[in-house]
C-alpha cells in the first residue's frame, strides 16, 4: 500500500470548503485511487496548514499515473492550484 499526503495553505482560508469539495470530486473517477480522506483544520493555530489531502494507492506506480490522469489535472488541478499558498507532502509504503 502506497500513501501519498498532502497539507495546503490556502491563499483564503474561506474556501476551504470549496477546496474540499474539489478534491473529494476524485472519489470513484480514478480507478487507481483506492482510498480518499479530505480533512479541513479546525485548530487554525500558527503550526496548521488548512486543508489535508490523505490518498491511497496498490504501488507507488499508482499513484504516479493517478498523478497525471485527465480528471486529475484538469478537474482537480486546473480549479485548486490558484487557491493555494503552498503544499507540502508526504509519501510512504507500508
Amino acid at each position: 500500500m502506497f500513501t501519498h499526503i498532502v497539507f495546503f495553505k490556502l491563499k483564503n482560508k474561506d474556501e476551504a470548503t470549496t477546496a474540499k469539495n474539489i478534491l473529494l470530486s476524485m472519489e470513484g473517477k480514478i480507478p487507481q485511487l483506492k482510498g480518499l480522506e479530505v480533512g479541513v483544520d479546525v485548530l487554525h493555530t500558527e503550526r496548521s496548514y488548512d486543508l489535508v489531502l490523505i490518498t491511497k494507492f496498490d504501488s507507488l506506480e499508482d499513484m504516479e499515473t493517478y498523478a497525471v490522469s485527465e480528471f486529475h489535472v484538469n478537474s482537480v488541478i486546473k480549479y485548486i492550484k490558484p487557491m493555494i499558498e503552498s503544499s507540502k507532502t508526504v509519501d510512504y509504503e507500508i
